[in-house]
């Protein structure tokens, strides 16, 4: 399992989980059909999901099987991470690994979820007042609370990783802590609030962006070591 070959394998699978679930999430949340120009409709209508009314439920459909298609390769990436670092330590190799999966076992719960409240939003002229708005609180409780756990345990999955490199005889140059998840998705969250333009394009998908570039950075690591761990 820690041949370069398969390394590099399960790397661009990594990669190739980030570009599905970012094409899905971005087609769940993302519309063209925005009443306010120059306006980021996710953020400005976040309120009761109301957002999702502008999102073809078409998209809706289509984005939810992407994601829930590329959604696996998500931890094929991350034992690519876990085959980078474990030569410097297995522990912490094994710690960023077994973080990963619970984030997007967690991420994969909620992800997959986005879809049924999106079509319950598009129902809310037929469905009772009151019926909508238990709906929507159910929904809160119950998936809603999964991204307060995120933002526990990404930070966490962060601070290891940077450790895991750090401390030494990993595949990775030490350069790589700087673009640990959490700082990425720090610069490019103020990026996108710095540009709207931009923003609104991508802060809904901003935990696969992070990891489109994490995987890719750690595939050009691994393509330019001069010796491989057989």
């Amino acid at each position: 399992m820690n041949t370069n070959s398969t390394i590099k394998l399960i790397g661009y699978l990594g990669l190739i989980g980030s570009i599905l679930v970012g094409v899905g999430e971005y087609l769940l949340h993302y519309s063209t059909n925005n009443p306010y120009p120059g306006e980021n409709r996710v953020f400005k209508h976040i309120c009761n999901y109301e957002f999702f009314a502008f999102v073809n439920l078409d998209h809706m459909t289509l984005g939810h099987f992407l994601a829930v298609i590329g959604l696996p390769f998500y931890f094929a990436g991350y034992i690519h991470i876990y085959q980078m670092l474990k030569s410097g330590s297995e522990t912490l190799a094994r710690m960023v690994l077994g973080i990963g999966f619970i984030a997007f076992a967690v991420g994969g719960i909620w992800i997959g979820s986005r879809s049924s409240i999106g079509n319950i939003v598009h129902l809310k002229d037929s469905i009772n007042a009151g019926t909508y708005q238990n709906l929507l609180t159910h929904y809160t409780d119950h998936m809603e609370v999964l991204v307060q756990a995120l933002r526990f345990i990404f930070p966490l999955l962060s601070v290891v990783f940077i450790v895991a490199i750090l401390k030494g005889g990993t595949y990775y140059k030490k350069w790589m802590a700087i673009f640990s998840p959490i700082v990425i998705l720090i610069a490019l969250a103020l990026s996108g609030l710095a540009i709207p333009s931009i923003g609104q394009q991508t802060l809904p998908i901003l935990m696969n962006i992070t990891h489109f570039i994490i995987f890719g950075l750690s595939l050009y690591q691994l393509k330019n070591l001069k010796t491989y761990e057989q």
